[in-house]
């Protein structure tokens, strides 16, 4: 998993990861979606999102998101067992 923003160093995703953005106004939910298209070079940002509700947006994430590399561990696990 990967931070965004702050101190969350260089963002870096691939199509297939998770992006999860976090309410930062109370009463409003998490939004969740797929990572769809990597416009950024190496990686990284902005990335074409279609968010679970059906919505696809381009986003810059920002502090309140983080970045799911499902795909990644799964890798993991089939190399590790």
């Amino acid at each position: 998993m990967s931070e965004c923003g702050q101190g969350g160093g260089r963002i870096q995703a691939v199509v297939g990861d998770r992006l999860h953005v976090h309410a930062n106004i109370i009463g409003h939910p998490e939004r969740t979606g797929e990572i769809v298209e990597v416009r950024g070079a190496g990686g990284e940002p902005p990335y074409l999102v279609r968010f679970d509700d059906g919505h696809t947006a381009l986003v810059f994430p920002g502090p309140d998101a983080i970045i799911e590399h499902p795909r990644r561990k799964a890798r993991k696990r089939q190399a590790g067992g």
